[in-house]
C-alpha cells in the first residue's frame, strides 16, 4: 500500500530496509513477494545487514531503521527507499522515503 499511495513501482526503489527480529521474517517476505509475481532485486534489501546485524533496540527500532535507510540512500545516491517494520501483536508499518 505504501508504494501505491506514493505512486511508485518496485523497480523504482534503490534500497529496501526490512526489519527482521528473526531471519525467517525476510525470507518469508521474499517468498510472499515472489508469490505475488513481484520481481525485487535482493541486492538492495538490508544492505547493512538488517536488524539482526546492526541492532534491534526495543522502542527505538523504527528510528534505527529510518536512520539506516536515510544514511545509505545518501551514501549510495539513491532517490527512493522503502522500509517496513513489524511489531508485536501482528502490527506493521511501511514507509517510502524520497531523497531530493
Amino acid at each position: 500500500k505504501a508504494l501505491e499511495r506514493a505512486g511508485i513501482q518496485w523497480k523504482e526503489l534503490g534500497l529496501i530496509e526490512i526489519h527482521e527480529a528473526f531471519a525467517a521474517q525476510v525470507l518469508s517476505n521474499l517468498q510472499g513477494f515472489a508469490a505475488k509475481g513481484w520481481e525485487i532485486n535482493e541486492d538492495i534489501i538490508n544492505v547493512m545487514g538488517g536488524s539482526i546485524a546492526t541492532g534491534h533496540p526495543f522502542g527505538a527500532t523504527g528510528g534505527r531503521i529510518v536512520t539506516t535507510l536515510a544514511n545509505e540512500m545518501k551514501r549510495r545516491d539513491v532517490q527512493l527507499g522503502l522500509l517496513s517494520i513489524c511489531a508485536q501483536g501482528g502490527m506493521g508499518f511501511a514507509m517510502v522515503l524520497e531523497r531530493r
